[in-house]
């Protein structure tokens, strides 16, 4: 008969038990070689913002260079959490510098190109890409102001009113609000019509023909039987008691 012990058996818990994360042994060439089609593709998310695609494409194949130089292998990461920061942090580097079109307040420039770089000292030490609150928290800054220095990025070329909205959509200039015309004329005639109910008939009529029917100062000087030159010192003092007597009713 096998003696059976009494000694406690001690069972890993399946949880508890973890594979260690192999290191990573290729070398910066090789990381860089296999991640090309990567840092492309990050760079066309950014086309068509004013700046050429092979311009952001050398830029984030340069960020995929010092992310292979600068990745430890043997610090238990994947490469991908640690590359995707980095190219990400020097294309909006570069949109920052020379790429604004639109630009917002310079704290807000300013705090994005220190986002990018936590963002990218983050990303090494986390192995992801890091959270609004990270970022607050490693720079000191307010998360208020950390998500509006995001919510800026892509503001760097103003959209055309010519593009589509929707497919098959109007244009969006088609869809803006715009001054109605007919509004502030009404308006103007509201606060016009007593001032010039005081002007005499002559220069009533003289109103009416540049203003409403739009006819030149020769025009109107050939209706009312004066010189273009008299028309023109008529308007002039015309103008100038309006002005007075809204002013006056104003005060």
């Amino acid at each position: 008969m096998v003696p059976v012990s009494n000694a406690p058996l001690h069972l890993a818990h399946p949880s508890s038990a973890r594979e260690p994360v192999p290191s990573d042994r290729r070398t910066p060439e090789e990381l860089i070689a296999q991640h090309i089609p990567l840092a492309r593709s990050m760079a066309a998310r950014y086309r068509n913002r004013g700046i050429d695609l092979d311009d952001l494409e050398q830029v984030a194949l340069l960020g995929l260079t010092k992310a292979a130089r600068r990745f430890d292998g043997d610090a238990g990461h994947d490469f991908l959490s640690y590359a995707v920061p980095t190219v990400r942090g020097e294309l909006r580097r570069h949109f920052r510098d020379a790429g604004w079109t639109v630009r917002p307040p310079r704290r807000i420039q300013e705090l994005q190109a220190r986002i990018a770089a936590a963002q990218e000292e983050l990303g090494g030490r986390l192995g992801r890409s890091p959270r609004p609150t990270e970022i607050a928290a490693h720079l000191g800054a307010g998360l208020d102001d950390v998500v509006e220095a995001l919510g800026a990025d892509g503001c760097f070329t103003p959209t055309s009113l010519d593009v589509p909205v929707g497919e098959g959509g109007s244009p969006l200039g088609e869809l803006m609000g715009r001054e109605d015309r007919d509004i502030a004329q009404a308006e103007a005639r509201i606060v016009l019509a007593p001032v010039v109910r005081l002007l005499s008939p002559r220069d009533r009529r003289i109103v009416h023909l540049r203003f409403f029917d739009e006819r030149t100062q020769q025009e109107i000087a050939d209706a009312v039987g004066l010189t273009q030159a008299q028309v023109s010192r008529v308007l002039t003092r015309i103008l100038k008691d309006l002005r007075a007597e809204l002013a006056e009713s104003a005060a």
